[in-house]
């Protein structure tokens, strides 16, 4: 079974920045997909941005040229680098991780990120 967690959320003004990151608990390499989704209150569950095995990288529209997923190999670890922070980011952000062989999701506890003046 793996394992993810998140950090890094919390509370930012709007403009501001914050960085998450989403520990998996075995190799990143052993995965398909890793990804970031969100949620607000009342509305459903959206992709935010993923990384392939390869390195490729995709982003949902709303986040083009604020966001930035990146990993670090060694380390087990995704994350996703939020600037110029808006109100309507305000979610719960959840780490997603996809196994072809496996035929399996698996999912983060996710974690906070408001954004209020």
């Amino acid at each position: 079974q793996v394992q993810l967690v998140e950090s890094g959320g919390g509370l930012v003004q709007p403009g501001g920045s914050l960085r998450l990151a989403c520990v998996v608990s075995e190799s990143i390499l052993s995965l398909n997909v890793v990804g970031w989704y969100r949620q607000a209150p009342g509305k459903q569950r959206d992709l935010v941005a993923i990384i392939s095995l390869s390195g490729a990288t995709n982003y949902a529209d709303f986040v083009k040229g604020r966001f930035t997923i990146s990993r670090d190999i060694p380390k087990n670890t995704v994350y996703l680098q939020m600037n110029s922070l808006k109100p309507e980011d305000t979610a719960v952000y959840y780490c997603k991780a996809s196994s072809r062989l496996r035929r399996a999701d698996y999912w983060g506890q996710g974690t906070q990120v408001t954004v209020s003046s």
